[in-house]
């Protein structure tokens, strides 16, 4: 069925999978119910794992959004990147995000891999949210994303500086 709740969104959803289907990212800029999130990942994993790597990366349509939706992926390794956009979206614009995407992630991850996705699921979203929010890119520079991931990191130590523990204070002999 097709969901209209948020027709503005271009970027329907962002999708990360392994080579057996195992969803490793899943950011939707809708209101899909997750039951139907579930069934969306498993028909984009069907459509994209099928195809040979000498192929296009722009598949037509999906079930949930039909007509005017648009799957353009990336496999890295033993990773999909799976962007799902409207028609008005330009699909090499996608590759070149996705291909940001991963250049960023590698490089807050020295060589990402699927276990950095699954033991900093929290850094990965931040890396994303980034570059996308609400569907809309907001950055394609890597360099101006890790600006802004290194001032996390500068503000999360100092955080971690201050944070007290909880106790008696320490005795003096």
């Amino acid at each position: 069925t097709k969901n209209n709740d948020d027709d503005d969104a271009m970027i329907r959803a962002i999708l990360i999978f392994n080579n057996h289907g195992k969803a490793r990212l899943t950011k939707f800029y809708d209101n899909t119910p997750h039951t139907q999130q579930r069934e969306i990942l498993r028909e984009c994993f069907g459509l994209v794992c099928k195809r040979s790597d000498r192929v296009c990366n722009f598949l037509e349509g999906l079930n949930h959004w039909g007509k005017g939706t648009r799957v353009i992926y990336r496999h890295y390794a033993t990773l999909y990147f799976v962007v799902v956009v409207d028609d008005t979206e330009s699909e090499l614009g996608i590759l070149d995000l996705i291909q940001v995407f991963v250049e960023t992630l590698d490089r807050c991850f020295e060589n990402v891999c699927e276990l950095d996705l699954i033991f900093h699921s929290d850094k990965v979203h931040y890396v994303l949210d980034e570059i996308i929010m609400g569907g809309m890119v907001l950055e394609t520079s890597t360099q101006e994303i890790l600006l802004a991931i290194d001032g996390m990191n500068k503000l999360e130590q100092q955080s971690v500086k201050t944070t007290t523990k909880i106790g008696p204070p320490a005795q003096k002999k």
